[in-house]
């Protein structure tokens, strides 16, 4: 088993890209079933949750790939796509 508090600790990176997309600041559980549904990560920025950018990534359960010690291995389009509308 692992805690809520374990996984805020951990890097999540983007296997896509290799970018570090923050830390993970809440969870989203089904109700009914009791099961994570999603992770949200803060992208850090804000004080005290109030001020500042609000960037949150919300990142569905069947997209982490690997929970390891230090760091959460997800798959993330959303920064790939981000860079290809940039290049455009």
């Amino acid at each position: 088993m692992v805690k809520i508090s374990e996984f805020q600790v951990k890097d999540v990176v983007n296997v896509g890209d290799g970018k570090k997309l923050g830390n993970i600041s809440d969870i989203e559980i089904d109700l009914i079933t009791g099961k994570i549904e999603a992770v949200v990560i803060s992208s850090g920025g804000r004080v005290l949750g109030f001020f500042g950018k609000d960037d949150d990534v919300v990142i569905p359960w069947k997209n982490i790939i690997k929970i390891g010690e230090d760091v959460i291995l997800v798959r993330h389009k959303g920064a790939v796509e981000k860079l290809k509308e940039e290049g455009e």
